[in-house]
């Protein structure tokens, strides 16, 4: 039965044309590679378990996910009592479907209660709705799949008097038990029907609740009444009809093509996992363009770094790089630093004219480097964002730093794998025993430290803030280390900037450098490849063992060789990192609750924490996952050494 569910719903607000690609094998869909999807859902079970705890009692519809019939007519028979408390009640009705996540009935008074693993503060008005009535764009397809869910229910029960909520982490609430976080885990599916086991039986044992809910009744009525449309040319009906008709009759709708829909398009085949299968991505070029082979080796506009007048050029019928000019882009030069437009028509003009070589203003770079003193220290943090907290007086989605490595680089060469941290125990909060292991880390020296990137800065000012309302012994010796190698975000009450204030090798690439093998990506994944390929000296440098290149590490054998180079071409590091449960048995593997195969970039990681965090696992799989972590990480801050040794070293001439 093809029916339109919530997802295909939302599926479709995205484009139109998604429905003809979506769950059809023959096409590729890089969201179903895409780690970052899993880890967003980390901790979102544990709202919903406490959302449902604010309404006792309730029935859980459970199993038999695509018997779409068998699950609308449970859900009847528990409507027919004049009150009830449903948890994932189901509708089906003229091809449409649904499952709400609470549904409270009282006679024919209705809450329909949407549980998000997000946040709010209570006294933010413009939360959903912006200052000049318009719906801000981050929330449109949330109010929206209400607004569905909604619709599918009043066509099953005209009479019902609907009032639609979302329920969500409250950022102004702090925790008043500890270990908030533990009190739902995720176990073994033989020991419980939903693998998930709760250690409360009441909504008062968790303490003072940290969710809260917003009563999105009149947005989602004018929703219905199209004063907030999706798309200028589709009310709220017609797009429901549409999507549906084009599901269910497995139809292309020939949906106009756009620069950002299109740019961030899934259904697009890679040159690695998924090159035997269809794109859909070319699909459409191919039928609204009449592109041949021709036009897609043409360099086009997607890729071009930070581009925000693609949208209004694109509808204009500029597509490639070819077409466009310095005045199209608006470019501006400055003489101490690369612009972004500047950086942009670097890209445009190497890509045009098949000039792959690099960028460099050795100047700027050398000014930099003369401020810089050894031995040089690389660190790069770990964190997540968990939605319930770890301790008391904790809030939703505080910053938690799990893990950090750091590598020292010396004056001679010399690379040392000098500290790692990590925290694999679960309910622990993990931020000042963190902070302690790398102020011991970096405190024995005054060499200059580098991150990549804001991210460190932004971490390092939030355990700032929870060591000014903790009781901590050392708390002013920790602020102080904090003050001394970082800066104060802007928007802060108390300002500092350190004397050993990290140096961010991010802008600095931004700033002074660009090799066209990035295609304007300024990201560590995209960077350290064409760093490695673009230099001979890394090369032949990183293709010997560990224990003759100068180098130590604390996660790898000094037999371990880190680059494989083939035809010339250098295999991303990344992508060569070990599996998880190597050598393990299919036997052993198959038991495993994590469920993780390789960690080799950032949500993976976010993903095995939370994994560490809620999953009742034996401590044999608990060693593979912290050893895989470790070893992620220890390769991030090499990756930054490696790339300071090509781009930003005293070598920058030669190499």
């Amino acid at each position: 039965m093809r029916v339109l569910s919530k997802s295909r719903f939302k599926l479709g607000l995205e484009c139109p044309n998604k429905l003809f690609y979506t769950n059809n094998k023959e096409y590729a869909n890089t969201k179903n590679e895409d780690s970052f999807l899993e880890a967003l859902a980390q901790g979102g079970f544990q709202v919903e378990e406490l959302a449902r705890m604010h309404y006792p009692n309730g029935i859980l519809i459970e199993g038999n996910d695509w018997d779409y019939q068998l699950l609308s007519n449970q859900t009847k028979e528990l409507l027919k009592e004049e009150n009830v408390i449903i948890y994932e009640a189901a509708f089906l009705v003229d091809g449409l479907f649904i499952r709400t996540d609470i549904l409270v009935k009282k006679g024919n008074n209705i809450e329909l209660i949407e549980v998000k693993s997000k946040s709010f503060t209570p006294d933010d008005d413009y939360i959903f709705i912006g200052k000049s009535r318009k719906m801000l764009a981050g929330w449109k397809p949330y109010l929206f799949d209400v607004a569905f869910q909604k619709y599918v229910m009043q066509l099953c029960y005209p009479d019902w008097d609907i009032k639609s909520f979302i329920m969500m982490a409250d950022k102004s609430k702090k925790a008043s038990i500890d270990s908030l976080n533990q009190l739902f885990r995720i176990s073994n599916k033989e020991d419980n029907r939903t693998g998930i086991i709760k250690k409360v039986n009441s909504l008062n044992e968790t303490g003072n609740s940290v969710l809260g809910r917003k009563n999105i009744t009149d947005i989602i009525a004018e929703i219905e009444l199209n004063k907030h449309l999706y798309h200028s040319n589709l009310d709220f009906k017609k797009s429901i009809n549409l999507f549906k008709e084009l599901y269910k009759n497995n139809e292309y709708a020939n949906w106009p093509t756009t620069f950002s829909a299109c740019k961030k398009c899934e259904f697009k085949s890679s040159n690695k996992t998924n090159q035997d299968l269809k794109s859909g991505f070319r699909e459409c070029f191919s039928k609204q363009h009449n592109w041949k082979e021709k036009e897609f080796n043409e360099p086009n506009t997607f890729d071009i770094y930070d581009f925000r007048k693609g949208t209004k050029l694109f509808d204009e019928g500029v597509f490639f790089k070819k077409d466009l000019t310095e005045d199209s882009i608006g470019l501006k030069e400055e003489a101490e630093k690369l612009t972004t437009s500047h950086r942009q028509w670097l890209q445009i003009e190497k890509e045009v004219n098949n000039d792959d070589t690099i960028y460099a203003d050795i100047e700027g770079l050398k000014k930099e480097i003369d401020n810089w003193n050894y031995p040089l220290h690389f660190i790069d943090f770990e964190t997540s964002t968990v939605a319930l907290p770890f301790n008391k007086n904790l809030r939703p989605y505080e910053q938690t730093a799990f893990q950090f490595s750091h590598h020292i680089y010396y004056e001679d060469g010399t690379i040392e794998h000098a500290n790692e941290y990590i925290n694999n125990i679960a309910g622990v909060f993990p931020n000042f025993e963190f902070i302690r292991a790398l102020q011991n880390a970096l405190g024995n020296d005054n060499g200059t430290i580098f991150r990549y990137s804001h991210h460190e800065n932004t971490i390092l000012n939030a355990i700032y803030v929870q060591l000014l309302d903790s009781n901590e012994k050392d708390k002013d010796d920790l602020i102080t280390f904090i003050e001394n190698i970082s800066h104060s975000k802007r928007d802060s009450t108390i300002k500092w900037q350190g004397e050993r204030d990290m140096v961010d090798l991010w802008e600095i690439e931004k700033r002074y450098y660009y090799n066209p093998i990035t295609k304007g990506s300024n990201s560590i994944k995209a960077v350290l490849p064409a760093s490695l390929n673009s230099s001979k000296y890394l090369k032949e440098k990183y293709s010997k063992p560990i224990n003759e290149i100068k180098i130590t590490s604390k996660n790898f054998s000094k037999e371990h060789i880190w680059l494989e180079i083939e035809n010339d071409i250098v295999k991303n590091p990344y992508e060569m990192l070990p599996p998880v449960f190597q050598d393990w048995s299919e036997d052993e593997i198959e038991k495993t609750l994590s469920e993780i195969e390789g960690i080799a970039d950032g949500g993976a990681a976010l993903t095995a924490y939370g994994k560490l965090q809620y999953t009742d696992m034996e401590q044999a799989e608990v060693d593979k996952i912290t050893s895989a972590l470790l070893k992620y990480c220890e390769l991030d801050t090499l990756a930054m050494v490696m790339i300071f040794e090509q781009t930003l070293s005293r070598k920058v001439c030669k190499v």
